[in-house]
């Protein structure tokens, strides 16, 4: 893990993961414990819903896509809880045995008024499939610890 702080990033600096392979399993899986929607888990609900195969869960590919992100190790003592997620996109679906990996560019660093010993790191968050399309776009506030 690397020990960024808030001042340590500036707006426009990327970071990318490597690829995941999203096997037919973690799709059951997750559907079957988080969003039973039958187009996760049934082929033939996933055909009827226009789709060649089953598709995981937006919640899934989000999930999988901060792992992915965390994975980096961009911090390993700056990080605070978060305020969340200011936007969620899910632009295609993910099917299994694709590969995904993230794109991170951060946007803006917001200095804290009432605490100058931390901040908000405003980072766009992109999932892309191994063609290179982006499926997932997620804009994420993360509360960070200020370095001094």
């Amino acid at each position: 893990m690397s020990d960024r702080y808030l001042n340590d990033f500036i707006p426009g600096q990327t970071f990318e993961s490597p690829f995941m392979t999203v096997t037919r399993e973690q799709i059951i899986d997750f559907a079957r414990n988080f969003d039973p929607n039958p187009f996760h888990h049934d082929e033939q609900a996933a055909r009827e819903a226009g789709y060649p195969t089953i598709i995981a869960s937006g919640f899934h590919t989000l999930s999988l896509s901060f792992r992915l992100f965390f994975d980096l190790g961009l911090w390993s003592t700056a990080i605070l809880p978060s305020p969340g997620l200011s936007g969620v996109k899910f632009m295609r679906p993910l099917f299994p045995g694709q590969k995904i990996r993230i794109r991170a560019e951060v946007l803006e660093l917001i200095p804290s008024m009432s605490n100058p010993g931390q901040g908000l790191l405003r980072i766009r968050h992109d999932t892309l499939v191994d063609s290179g399309e982006v499926i997932l776009v997620a804009e994420c506030l993360h509360r960070l610890r200020r370095r001094g």
